[in-house]
Formats: C-alpha cells, structure tokens, sequence
C-alpha cells in the first residue's frame, strides 16, 4: 500500500477545499471498498479526508413527503430506520442483503454509491483492466465472465455494478445531491451512473472535487408495497449475480403502477422502464408479468457463460411480482 496523508474534515466545506487542492485525494467514509482497493494496488491516494464527523449521519423528512438519507449514514442505521422500512421495504431488504453485520455498521450510503466494480481482472493489477487503465483492454470478455453484464456492455467492459441498495434508489427515483467549490449540485441516481461506452473508467457523473451529501427519495406511494430479491452463489455474504427491486400497485385486477429494477446484469443498476410500461395498465397476471419482463431484456446481449441471467432475471420478474400482487390482495 502507498504511503498517505490523513486529514479529518470538519466541515463539508472543508472536506471540499482538501480535495479540490490535491485529486489525488480520496474521501474516507467507512472504507469498506477504498481500504481493500488500496490494499491490493487498484486505489493509490496520496491523501485520505475521513468525512465520518460531517453532519451527514441523519434521515429526515422532506417537505415534500419524502426521505433524505444523509451521506454518511451507515448502512445498518439505514436497513433499520422505521420510515424506511414501512415506506420503501425494498431499501431496507437490499440494504441488508448487502453485506455482513459488521459491514453495514461501517459502510456509509455515499460510499455505497461509490463502490467500484468487483471484477476479478479489476482488482488483479498483473492484468489488463480499461476500467483500471484505459486502453488497456478487457479480459473478461474472452475470459472469466459467467457473473458479468447483460445488459448495457460495450467490448470496453462487461463488469456489473456492485450495490444493492442503488438497485432499490434507482427503483424509486432517488436524487444525489453534493457539493462542489462552486455550491450544491444534484443528480438523479438513474443518470448518475454513466454508460460503459469507450470510457469505462469514468463510472459517474459527479463533478470532480465533488463531495456527496445526501440522496433524497421522493414520495413515492407505490414503493410501500416492494420487495427486493437477490440471487447468489452461496446463501451467506456474496454479491449478487442477479437481483431485483420490484414494486407493484394492483386494483380490481389491474396493474396501475409498477418500478422494477435489475442488479448485477449492467454497468449500472438498471431500472427496467421497458417492463414497467408493458406492465401499467395491463392484467396483473404471470403472463403479463412474462412479457414485461421479455420486453426489458429483449436488449440482453449475453456472453457465451452468462446467458443463464437472462432466464434468471425473467423467473425472478413472474416470480416476485406475483408475490407481490399475492401480498397486497390480502
């Protein structure tokens, strides 16, 4: 590991001033992906700025009727918050899908958003990686991919996004907010997340310097009846290899509003906009659930080892808008 600075920020514009005066800073939350990337070589900051003093910790209501979720709220405090879990059930499932007890009471939600890719080739420094170096080259394209995306690829990279919380914040129209040198700025988390394109090292679209405050969830009614499902290799701790946040509002039969978002197909968490149009409006039924979910990933581009998602992905639509529908009729 690189020898560093360690400076403790007292203040966000503070925190901002330090970045801004050396990029090869990082922001130090709980460390959970910076520490282990640092470790092995990927990340070599010159300074770190531990953020965890800020006054970012809390959730608060908007006056809008939704939630804002302070940056540095840990990850446990979050899964557990009340109006979290009777609101939007699918965060706090995602959240605590996660990671491990010990994990969520140190991982913060600004650097969950900012997780890099767990790529084998990405973290291995022997190996070529674009999203390491560019221009480097992808490996797993040829190589070991059976875990990759689907969905949104480019011969540039095929690594999927590791969060599951931002699977349930995409679902739900969340809004980052951060602060820059020049003041506040924010981003809906669905065009936070750049595409892979050419540039798959460019991963977000938060200014340099910038420094995430919050993320702000709207009311959104719909959300109180959701669920998020993860598919894994083993039952404990592992990432997923796909998942989906699903909420589903059914009356006298019909379908009058739906979000869906997939995990571990893409880039990015994908929100399943294609499903959720099929689906608005239509008979709530495992076949109008089938072909919401054929008519998102109709736009899946499979590698020769990971086409079992596609069929998994489809299965875990029907399946869980089912139990869903099934649990509001009650």
């Amino acid at each position: 590991m690189r020898e560093f600075d360690y400076r403790r920020a007292s203040d966000v514009a503070g925190a901002v001033a330090l970045l801004g005066a050396d990029p090869d800073t990082r922001f130090l939350g709980g460390g959970t992906n910076l520490v282990d990337l640092m470790k092995a070589g990927v990340e070599r900051p010159a300074r770190l700025v531990d953020i965890r003093e800020l006054p970012l910790d809390q959730i608060e209501p908007t006056p809008e009727g939704g939630l804002r979720i302070g940056a540095t709220v840990t990850n446990g405090d979050l899964a557990a918050h009340p109006e979290v879990r009777r609101r939007y059930p699918a965060l706090a499932q995602a959240v605590l899908a996660g990671a491990s007890g010990q994990l969520r009471n140190m991982a913060t939600v600004g650097g969950n958003l900012l997780q890099r890719t767990r790529c084998g080739y990405f973290t291995d420094v022997t190996r070529p990686c674009n999203k390491r170096v560019p221009g480097s080259g992808c490996p797993a394209v040829e190589g070991e991919h059976r875990n990759h995306a689907i969905l949104g690829a480019s011969e540039n990279c095929v690594a999927v996004h590791p969060s599951d919380m931002a699977v349930a914040l995409v679902a739900f129209d969340a809004v980052v907010h951060f602060e820059t040198a020049d003041g506040s700025g924010e981003a809906p988390l669905a065009d936070f997340y750049l595409p892979v394109g050419d540039t798959p090292h460019r991963e977000t679209a938060l200014p340099s310097g910038a420094l995430i405050t919050g993320v702000v969830l709207p009311p959104v009614p719909v959300a109180a009846n959701s669920r998020y499902r993860k598919v894994r290799e083993r039952a404990s701790y592992a990432f997923a290899i796909g998942s989906l946040a699903a909420a589903l509002d059914v009356r006298d039969g019909v379908v009058r509003d739906a979000r869906l978002a997939f995990g571990a197909v893409a880039s990015r968490p994908w929100r399943a906009l294609a499903a959720e149009r099929v689906l608005i409006g239509a008979t709530a039924d495992a076949e109008t659930y089938a072909a919401a979910a054929d008519a998102e990933l109709a736009a899946a581009r499979p590698l020769p080892h990971n086409g079992y998602k596609v069929t998994l992905m489809r299965n875990l639509v029907v399946a869980e808008l089912t139990r869903l529908a099934q649990e509001a009729a009650r």
